[in-house]
């Protein structure tokens, strides 16, 4: 019998045993610097997602800022953030198709610098079209594509 398939809320509401905060090595320091680095629950990720206001926006940068402080740490984990906020976007669509309300407005955090992220439901046509519909306006730079003057609308 074939294993059932994991689906993205099970997927953002399993810890893995974390939040962890633990040392940077002397590896990850070259990058990174010295001190502590957390490793956020995937839940804790979109608790920060869900807080933005219509209207407004967020990036990974901000969202790691946050955990850091929560957690008392240096900095929190870029790659795993990036990760759980695709995860709580994936999670949020599935309540959309279940006509669940409540959902995570995933659409309103960005790449860095305001940059929309294709790997977000429904590509950067979905993207566009949610924050366009909240009265951002998209613009396009080469092959990617930004929300404009993102850092007025930025949460802090």
């Amino acid at each position: 019998m074939p294993k059932k398939k994991t689906s993205w809320t099970e997927k953002l509401y399993d810890a893995k045993n974390l939040p962890v905060v633990k040392e940077i090595d002397d590896k990850m320091s070259k990058r990174w610097g010295y001190g502590t680095m957390v490793i956020p629950a995937p839940i804790e990720v979109d608790e920060i997602m869900r807080t933005v206001p219509e209207g407004k926006i967020i990036t990974p940068e901000i969202i790691r800022s946050k955990l850091a402080a929560k957690h008392e740490a240096t900095i929190a984990c870029p790659l795993t953030t990036g990760i759980f906020t695709w995860i709580a976007a994936h999670a949020a669509e599935e309540a959309i198709l279940e006509s669940k309300t409540g959902i995570t407005p995933y659409w309103r955090t960005l790449k860095a610098k305001g940059q929309l992220n294709e790997k977000y439901p429904g590509g950067i046509e979905n993207h566009r079209a949610l924050l366009e519909s909240e009265g951002h306006r998209v613009v396009n730079k080469g092959k990617k594509y930004f929300v404009q003057d993102f850092e007025k609308v930025l949460v802090k």
